[in-house]
């Protein structure tokens, strides 16, 4: 902490060049959270996945649809706690630009097997009891204004109404969560209005979500399942629910990756910027530095000031980064309108950039720190 004053008056020395490397430090780190907050939103659900919770999908494809005959025979199958089925139904309000998660669930079961889906118990109730009725996550009824009560009309495009209508669905319900990552832009309906309006989906299901009693226990449900309809006209693919959620996310690509590229490509343009920042302020000093070793400054204090100051400059401005788009996606939220289903800094995200921060500091002042302690204190006061 003594040498605090010093490192500040060395940092004072060059203020414009001190504070344009500040501003490159922060837009660095402002633009690694946004790009985790974005990659985030794309990989919804994989974190907040159910560690007991099993996918079971058509064996040939996501699309090919289950008898719902099978529901009764995963139920008895050891380790099997409860199982309900999901169809994918594929609508759009209005515009095909206005596209958003829309599933024909069983209402109860559903509710049972995400508790992370909190719907007051009036509204679950009607809703069970509704044949067209849905509910809806709150940030999807913010987006288009939705509210209880509403009669909505969506357009069809993997199942349609005969009668070539929109389908028409009835708010009963709105879903919140205090499980940060939670998608809220969904619409789930009552499968009884998919299966009495559309004759190819009776007694058919897109997709069953399975409870295990013991997750640990998963992966060997998972094959006593799929050997269950082996060999039958459809066969099964089961996985646990994270496995399913992450394959479903790569269909539009590894965002993760390009996510992590580009951030690393920045940092690493901040950390040539910031080390040539250092380097040069060094070779500015070197007299003053063999004034230092002269005093009784040793090898080791020499190279934790060159350290300390370095750090400072990294702490500083990758804080200030990081504190500005914890703000915005804390307290602004999702700046594209409710389009990405969430929008805020993981923890572990925001670990790992205070991380990157404290290594930004050391692989900056390292290479000089060192040169600087090495230095012999007859060339340092040669040097003008």
């Amino acid at each position: 902490m003594k040498f605090l004053p010093l490192v500040w008056r060395n940092l004072m020395r060059r203020k414009v060049r001190t504070f344009i490397t500040l501003i490159a430090v922060v837009i660095g780190f402002v633009l690694f959270g946004l790009l985790m907050a974005i990659r985030a939103a794309f990989t919804l659900g994989v974190e907040v996945a159910g560690a007991d919770r099993l996918v079971m999908i058509h064996k040939v494809s996501f699309i090919q649809l289950l008898p719902t005959s099978y529901q009764a025979r995963i139920a008895s199958v050891d380790g099997v706690e409860s199982v309900t089925h999901q169809t994918w139904l594929g609508a759009y309000f209005r515009e095909p630009s206005n596209f958003f998660a829309n599933i024909a669930v069983e209402p109860e079961p559903f509710l049972a097997m995400y508790p992370e889906f909190e719907v007051p118990p009036d509204q679950a109730k009607a809703w069970a009891a509704d044949r067209t009725g849905a509910i809806i996550g709150v940030d999807l009824a913010k987006r288009y204004g939705w509210k209880i009560g509403d009669r909505i009309p969506l357009q069809g495009t993997f199942f349609r109404p005969p009668n070539g209508q929109p389908w028409e669905f009835t708010i009963d319900g709105m879903y919140d969560s205090t499980k940060r990552g939670v998608d809220k832009t969904q619409l789930f309906f009552n499968y009884r209005y998919l299966e009495e309006t559309i004759q190819e989906a009776r007694g058919s299901a897109g997709w069953y979500v399975i409870k295990v009693k013991e997750p640990r226990t998963s992966d060997q449900t998972a094959l006593r399942i799929d050997a269950l309809f082996a060999n039958s006209p459809a066969e099964t693919k089961t996985a646990t629910e994270k496995a399913f959620v992450q394959a479903f996310a790569g269909q539009i690509g590894d965002i993760g990756t390009i996510m992590m590229a580009i951030s690393g490509v920045a940092l690493l343009f901040i950390l040539l910027i910031t080390g040539n920042t250092m380097a040069q302020s060094i070779r500015e000093r070197t007299s003053e530095l063999g004034v230092l070793k002269t005093l009784g400054f040793t090898q080791g204090r020499i190279l934790a000031l060159v350290l300390l100051e370095s750090c400072f400059v990294a702490v500083l401005g990758g804080g200030v980064g990081l504190l500005l788009v914890w703000t915005f996606t804390t307290v602004v939220g999702d700046p594209t309108g409710g389009f990405l289903p969430t929008f805020y800094l993981p923890t572990q995200d925001l670990i790992l950039g205070a991380g990157l921060i404290l290594l930004l500091g050391f692989a900056t002042g390292i290479l000089p720190g060192f040169q600087a302690s090495r230095m012999k204190i007859v060339d340092a006061l040669r040097r003008n």
